[in-house]
């Protein structure tokens, strides 16, 4: 599948690529230090009756790295340029892990553009104090020595304990694209995950359907800080043998999620 690129403010490009012939449209956002090939065992599963599209976050995977600061907004506001130059109307972001933070900024900046929306591995948390002497961490590791370290110490994090010995070519597939990440956008994207506010109050007053996707052996975002609010706008789904890779862990599990889930809006 070819990437296209579109420009957006500020001086930056967005690779993105697409799938399918629908004239409903769903958003797939990646993690950080993740890209588009994120979805690659997943897209395979998704129907052809939906338009799916696929960004590269500024500074992640053939997107380019613009100066300035990599907040939530900034990257809600790449999203909503996106989608006004692609799509007439509304569409569905689900976003996983940094991608679930943006689709909270982008329901609370634009909701005019939203027909639902869903956080995978995500949560409306802020950092925790320990979270963000974390992000100062590795952003340290990355000033000192270099992306590739950094990117060693996540990606065993990210997948359930087991998952490393039996999926070892994904873990090395997840380590080749952070690699990918350009290493100042790394920076900067940790400094703007770390000042992101609570958004809990999007999720329990947005008036469109959600879907919170959790991973029972997720090491970065455990299942209570996913499922923090409930309601008849809510799906909640936990998918038991993932960790906080649930699109290489467990793809059929998530493509079923996700497939009930659009059933349920549209």
């Amino acid at each position: 599948m070819e990437n296209k690129f579109v420009a957006v403010e500020g001086g930056g490009k967005l690779s993105y690529k697409e799938q399918g012939t629908g004239k409903k449209t769903v958003v797939l956002l990646h993690g950080f230090c993740g890209s588009s090939a994120y979805w690659d065992e997943l897209l395979p599963l998704l129907p052809n009756s939906y338009r799916w599209i696929l960004p590269d976050l500024r500074g992640h995977g053939q997107s380019g790295a613009p100066a300035g600061e990599y907040s939530m907004e900034a990257f809600a506001g790449d999203l909503a340029q996106l989608l006004k130059g692609l799509v007439s109307g509304s569409a569905i972001v689900l976003g996983h892990s940094l991608g679930g933070y943006i689709a909270l900024a982008f329901a609370e900046r634009y909701p005019e553009l939203l027909s639902g929306f869903g956080l995978i591995h995500s949560t409306g948390f802020p950092d925790t104090d320990a979270g963000k002497e974390g992000r100062l961490k590795g952003i340290t590791t990355i000033e000192e020595q270099g992306l590739p370290a950094f990117i060693e110490g996540l990606v065993p994090k990210l997948f359930a304990p087991n998952h490393l010995q039996s999926m070892p070519e994904a873990v090395v597939r997840t380590i080749e694209i952070g690699n990918s990440t350009d290493s100042q956008a790394a920076i900067r994207t940790l400094q703007g995950m770390r000042s992101r506010p609570d958004r809990n109050g999007v999720l329990s007053s947005t008036k469109v359907p959600v879907l919170l996707v959790a991973g029972a052996h997720d090491q970065i975002i455990p299942v209570e800080r996913t499922f923090t609010v409930s309601g008849s706008q809510i799906t909640q789904r936990l998918i038991e043998t993932s960790g906080h890779m649930s699109m290489l862990e467990a793809p059929e599990a998530l493509k079923e999620a996700i497939e009930s889930f659009l059933a349920t809006v549209y």
